[in-house]
C-alpha cells in the first residue's frame, strides 16, 4: 500500500519568519494580495525577490 499524505518537496521550507504589523499595513497587504489572487505569503516573497533584484 503506498504512503498517503503530501509529497515530499525538492526544497524543504523549515525556517519561519514573522514580522509584526500595525493594523493598516496588514489591511493594505491583504487587499493587495486579494486584488493579484496570491495568498499574503506570496506576495511577500514577490516584494522580497524585487528587493533583491534592485539592491544587485
Amino acid at each position: 500500500m503506498s504512503k498517503k499524505g503530501r509529497p515530499k518537496l525538492d526544497v524543504v521550507k523549515e525556517r519561519i519568519v514573522t514580522i509584526r504589523m500595525s493594523e493598516a499595513e496588514y489591511h493594505t497587504l491583504k487587499e493587495y494580495s486579494e486584488k493579484h489572487q496570491q495568498t499574503i505569503t506570496e506576495t511577500i516573497k514577490t516584494g522580497v525577490d524585487l528587493l533583491y533584484q534592485t539592491c544587485q
